[in-house]
Formats: structure tokens, sequence, C-alpha cells
């Protein structure tokens, strides 16, 4: 397939103005200006018409397909009250690739996201970056796990609180979280012994501390709601003590120390913004957080935390992000290559870099322009949304 005649963000530092898509099979094959485009093409042609060309949005943070739409407790699936601590949990168990969520979010251009459980639990469960086109899941999978659901601040404290059982406070959900991580760590140091010397005995088998070991290896990093500046204080402390990646979801307060996050290297998914100040954390909420955090150097990302924000007004949100003080081409790889690197997927979606994934949108106008249309999404080189 050929995409001409557009201007193309291909989110790697360049822009052309007047420019092509080469796609071969389900890859870019390269982009360049139209003095450039192959001359003899027998394949597809789709001509932007002066529109704009760029890779398809990426929701780094929300909880598509986990939360029911229009179904109510039938299909709420998001959040397992009953245990402050379950790391077993995986997303690609509970998402339902046939909610309609997932049509609207292609129709808007969202070919990616990172979904998974709610924050109820201290240590909520697994993360799966997921395509938004298809009907079985597992065909879905872009990569899983991809992350480690943490939660601190009010909501573990509101679930736990009415059951009068712990955490009801800041201080045990942190506990909870590193007595987890303690015990995770023994789990691995036991099971190397065993490894290494056939006297030692392994430990039982623990389903929570096996989910745990890729995170306390460094090989799987949490992904930590956090709204107000203590809690992402408390966040990155303990990811220091144990040495985790990570990357901070929400950073409502982010603007009131975007000095303190660049200077620990916190990486940062803002959103939702497209919401009212519906509980007390939410008090500081501000349009201008993403371009404050980007001003000192904290790599951002936008989400919509669907279904807080529906997933398919993510356009919508980084174009706030434009009203709060940021240009749009960052705005744009808020949703793009910034969420894809944040996502632990920019090897594959962000970017419209040759090798990568098909994942292309076209619109009418610049993608942020509220009154732009979506003329075509192509995910892995096929058209799922429009017409050529």
């Amino acid at each position: 397939m050929l995409i001409i005649n557009g201007t193309v963000h291909t989110m790697e530092g360049l822009t052309i103005p007047g420019g092509y898509v080469d796609i071969r099979g389900d890859k870019i094959a390269g982009t360049g200006p139209m003095e450039e485009c192959p001359k003899s093409w027998e394949g597809e042609v789709f001509d932007a018409q002066g529109g704009h060309i760029q890779p398809g949005f990426v929701d780094a943070h929300c909880h598509l397909g986990m939360f029911g739409d229009s179904t109510g407790i039938e299909g709420d699936d998001g959040n397992e009250a009953t245990d402050p601590c379950t790391p077993h949990l995986r997303a690609v168990d509970a998402v339902n690739p046939m909610d309609r969520g997932f049509q609207e979010a292609r129709e808007a251009g969202v070919t990616t996201v990172l979904t998974g459980p709610g924050s109820a639990n201290p240590i909520s469960g697994q993360f799966a970056a997921l395509k938004t086109n298809g009907r079985w899941v597992d065909a879905m999978v872009l990569k899983a796990p991809a992350a480690m659901k943490l939660a601190l601040g009010e909501n573990p404290k509101l679930t736990y609180h009415e059951r009068h059982e712990a955490p009801t406070t800041r201080m045990a959900t942190a506990a909870i979280i590193r007595e987890n991580l303690a015990k995770a760590a023994e789990y691995r140091e036991k099971l190397e012994r065993a490894a290494q010397d056939e006297e030692e005995d392994k430990p039982d088998y623990d389903a929570k501390l096996e989910a745990l070991l890729p995170v306390i290896r460094g090989e799987l990093p949490v992904h930590i709601h956090a709204h107000r500046a203590d809690d992402m204080a408390t966040g990155i402390r303990i990811c220091k003590e144990f040495g985790l990646k990570y990357v901070l979801v929400h950073g409502t307060e982010g603007h009131l120390i975007p000095d303190l996050l660049a200077q620990e290297g916190a990486g940062v998914i803002t959103g939702p913004c497209l919401t009212d100040r519906s509980k007390p954390e939410l008090m500081h909420q501000s349009l201008e957080t993403p371009a404050i955090l980007q001003r000192f150097g904290v790599k951002v990302a936008i989400c919509t935390d669907h279904p807080e924000t529906p997933i398919q007004y993510l356009p919508l949100c980084a174009a706030m992000a434009i009203r709060g003080g940021m240009d749009p081409e960052s705005a744009l790889a808020c949703v793009t290559i910034r969420a894809a690197e944040l996502a632990g997927v920019a090897d594959r979606v962000g970017s419209l870099a040759p090798g990568k994934d098909a994942d292309v949108t076209v619109t009418s106008a610049h993608p942020l322009n509220w009154l732009s249309r979506m003329r075509l999404v192509v995910m892995d080189g096929k058209v799922v949304h429009g017409r050529l």
C-alpha cells in the first residue's frame, strides 16, 4: 500500500510537508517527500489529498475491555477487591475484545493500548499491550505482561476501609507492597540456591511470588497509580529500595514537583484530563501538567484511563495539552512515540520508521485538530476503518 500527498508525521524527528508512506505487507517500508515516491507502483494507493499521515495513536494507560461498556457488574472485571495483593492476575484473562470500546478506539485511530486491572489493590496485577483490532485477545497481544500495576493513595484506602481491613492508610499500602516484594526476593534466592545445590529444597510454588519475579529482576516495569506528589515520592522510594524499573501513572500533582521528578529520571503517563475533580486527589488537576513536566525534561505521555475518559477522546486529551502550553508536535508525541516508549512497545509502534508495524492513520487536517476527520486507519497493513 502507498499513502501519498500528505503531511507525514514520522515521529522520528522528521515531519515531511508533502510526502508518502510506503507499506509492504504488515510493516512500514519507508517514508519520504513526494518527489522520491516510487514511480511504478502496482499495489493499493490512498491519496491523503493534503491531509496528515501519522502513526496509530497509543494509549499508554487504560482499562479497555476490563469494565464492560453498558453491561454493569456482569462485565466489571477490572478490580479483584478481595485481596490487596494480586500480582498473579492477568489482563488477558479479563479483556473482552467484543467490547464496543475497541471499535470506537479503531475509528478514532487508537491502534495500541496498555490495558489492565484498576487501582483497588496496592498490587493489582499484570497489564497487557494490545492491538485494538481483533476478536480473539491472544491474537491481539503485542506484549504480555507489559507492566505490573501498583496503586498508592486514595483508591486502595477507600476500597479496604469499607471492609475494615488493611490497608486503610498510606503507610499500610506501602507496607503491603514492600512485604510482598521482599517475599519475592526471598523466593528468588531460594529458587537460585535450589538450582545450584541439589540438596536444597525448592520452595513451594507460589503464584503471587512467581508473578513478582520478573519485577524484582528488573525485567518487568511497575506502573504506579499515583495522583498526589507524596504518593509519587513513595512509589519512587520503594522502587529505589528494590531496584525496580517504574513509570508513574496519572501524576496529577506532577506540575508541583517537576524538577524533582526530572532529578529522579521518572517517566509520567498523565491523565485523564477530560474529567471533573471528582475526589480530593484531583484538587490540583491542571491542563498545564504535561507541558510543565516536558519543560523540565520529564518524559511524558497522555492517557484516557478509559472508561474514565472514553478511549475515542485520546486525541482530544492531547489537544487539551496544547491548550495547556505544549506545542502540537510534542502533544502528538505524547500519544504516539512517547506513549510507546513509556509503554515499552516502541520497537513495534509509535512512529513511521522502517520495520515497525504498519499502523497508520490519515486525517483531513492536523490529527489533534478536533474538527479533523479520520479518513483512514491501517493496522498491520490492513484497512480497519475508512476506504481506499
